[in-house]
């Protein structure tokens, strides 16, 4: 689950033309009002705000967070695609294979878990001169919980895993190696602040005993001189990626009842091995599968204890009417319109003709149709949250961002200036082609689906064609990665980290560069750019660059000339900032959620988890 909502919309019908603009209207009426329908036949069904034990007189959590079952591909490699919860992506898996470390948004203060300590050293060890080492030790006496010792070596090869899967914590380390059982050093080619977010916050070290042959053939890869880029790194990562182990012992205080997992629920039993299960108070986590339609009845009855679905407007009403608590904390992240640039080159490879499309979509509206007072409008459109632009650029850098405000004469005259041709209310590309083009959405993400639906209408008034399709959410990242579409809805920001090297990372690599992962080239984008204010750019260095360096203050000056060229590109065009409409019950299981002014509210809720940290800091407590 991401920062989604769903209710299922009908897939795009194939006329296209001026056909196509009479159906949009109807199609996001329509989609609108189904949830004040559905909010309705719901009414009447809740159950009294009272403590509720299991029969077997156990303390359960129950959770809302999808997977897919093991019968229908679901498994337990969790560096690959269709992993069953996943870490670091999923604040549950959190439970289960636990991080080194989690992070307080609001003060930049961190909350050691598996690791007691780390910092930046030089070569011997010490914390002056020139640092280019990570060092980090590992709590004492940490156990799987199949009784196995969790040592430095399964950190060591957890890292090598993700040399497999190309992940961009390799652009900053060549080595990783286990000092002894609980000390590991990295060596930092380009030493950076977020090599200890990567390492410390997004490598949930995962146990030797599963992934360590993979590991070892990854280093002996390495140290044969080769790539991933060779038919050899090409071959295991194919392998690795078939790799589907059916269970994994846990770190964390909770572990996977693998015989218990259907595609309606799963039961994550306490880990009685784990460092702090004398602080957990819960007995078991009762965890729903399910999109936004499957997901809310069951808060609406009070069977959820906490639900981070992004739930339409009529639905959050019911949720408040019923005497449930409705929480706001940030995403820092959203939905963006992706282009297919190997499809579309012609008509979208100039950057006046996607600042056009910015300038033609009412974002605001887009927003509020998908979330209510939930979905705010992109404003700086620098490619990362607003705020962070507040933090990171300076106010005399910030002013000259375009921000794209709605305006369809500017739009209409950049498509002219760049070859584009109207007749009558229909646009035609430079290449003399009716502008006709297929949008994707994963179908069951309501507030997804409902901002296509609402740029296809806004477009279509406009003048541009376009065909909605929805995609089951599983499959359609899979589609933008090998490229089988025109335009899409695919994030834009990381929910997942703070520092903005991880909102270009998501815009610029995700669906990029790292599409070869799932074996395509995404969206195609060239990331060497010709700009009018920074002349030529190379985007994937100044990606890498923005991060670089143990001195966040010096860093500010690469962020800012990454969010000018990204303002000016608009390789993406962002549309909205996801707030949560969290549901949290409060009285039945649980006994309380932090109050509105508490700082663990101002995290991403989708990367350092609000329950995933009360639980590891023993805060959650059960109703009485």
């Amino acid at each position: 689950m991401r920062d989604r909502c769903v209710y299922t919309v009908m897939p795009g019908q194939s006329e296209k033309g001026n056909s196509m603009k009479n159906s949009f209207q109807s199609d996001r009426r329509s989609f609108i009002k189904a949830g004040a329908a559905f909010s309705t036949l719901l009414t009447g069904s809740l159950v009294a705000g009272k403590a509720v034990m299991a029969q077997d007189g156990a303390r359960e959590y129950h959770a809302a967070w999808g997977w897919i079952d093991p019968a229908a591909g679901g498994h337990f490699n969790s560096f690959v695609t269709n992993a069953i919860v996943p870490p670091p992506t999923t604040i549950y898996g959190d439970l289960v294979l636990a991080p080194l470390g989690m992070y307080y948004w609001g003060t930049g203060e961190w909350l050691p878990l598996l690791a007691e300590s780390w910092e930046f050293q030089n070569a011997d060890g010490g914390t002056d001169g020139d640092l280019d080492y990570f060092h980090l030790t590992l709590r004492d006496g940490l156990v799987w919980s199949d009784g196995a010792p969790l040592t430095s070596q399964d950190v060591v090869d957890t890292m090598w895993c993700f040399w497999i899967m190309s992940n961009t914590v390799w652009r900053y380390i060549d080595t990783a190696e286990a000092i002894d059982d609980l000390n590991v050093r990295f060596h930092m080619v380009a030493p950076s602040t977020v090599v200890e977010r990567y390492i410390i916050r997004s490598s949930n070290p995962r146990p030797s005993s599963v992934f360590g042959e993979w590991a070892e053939r990854a280093r002996q890869l390495h140290a044969d001189g080769k790539t991933m880029d060779d038919p050899e790194g090409r071959q295991l990562l194919d392998e690795f990626s078939q790799f589907h182990p059916a269970d994994v012992p846990a770190s964390g205080p909770f572990m996977f009842d693998v015989a218990s997992i259907t595609n309606a629920q799963m039961t994550m039993p306490k880990n009685e091995k784990c460092w702090i299960a004398d602080q957990i108070q819960f007995d078991r986590i009762i965890n729903f599968n399910g999109e936004t339609d499957t997901i809310t009845p069951l808060v609406l009855t009070k069977d959820i204890d906490y639900a981070g679905n992004a739930f339409p407007p009529a639905v959050e009403q019911e949720i408040l009417n019923n005497g449930i608590r409705v929480l706001r904390p940030p995403t820092y992240s959203g939905p963006a319109l992706f282009f297919n640039f190997g499809r579309l080159e012609g008509a979208f490879g100039d950057k006046r003709a996607r600042q056009a499309l910015a300038h033609a979509i009412d974002r605001h509206q887009v927003g509020f149709v998908s979330l209510g007072n939930s979905g705010v409008a992109v404003e700086k459109m620098a490619g990362m949250a607003d705020n962070h632009v507040t933090n990171w650029v300076s106010d005399e850098v910030a002013s000259e961002l375009n921000g794209y405000e709605y305006d369809l004469e500017k739009a209409e005259a950049l498509l002219l200036e760049v070859g584009w041709t109207k007749e009558g209310d229909s646009w035609k590309t430079p290449e003399g082609v009716d502008a006709e083009f297929e949008l994707s959405f994963p179908a069951e993400y309501a507030d997804w689906s409902a901002t296509g639906l609402d740029i296809a209408e806004q477009l279509a008034n406009f003048g541009i064609s376009i065909v909605p399709r929805a995609v089951t959410y599983t499959q359609q990242p899979v589609d933008v990665d090998q490229g089988n579409f025109d335009l899409a809805i695919r994030g834009w920001g990381s929910s997942s980290n703070p520092h903005p090297h991880f909102s270009y990372t998501q815009a610029l690599f995700t669906h990029n560069t790292l599409a070869k992962n799932s074996g395509g080239v995404g969206m195609d984008f060239d990331l060497v750019q010709e700009t009018e204010t920074l002349g030529t750019v190379d985007l994937n260095t100044l990606t890498i660059e923005s991060a670089e360096g143990l001195d966040e203050d010096a860093q500010h000056a690469k962020i800012e000339t990454i969010a000018q060229a990204f303002n000016e590109l608009l390789p993406i065009i962002p549309m909205w900032e996801r707030f949560g409409n969290n549901a949290a019950l409060e009285g039945v299981r649980v006994k309380a959620w932090p109050a509105e002014d508490d700082i663990l509210l101002k995290n991403s809720f989708y990367a350092d988890g609000i329950p995933t940290m009360l639980f590891f800091t023993g805060k959650l407590e059960p109703a009485e």
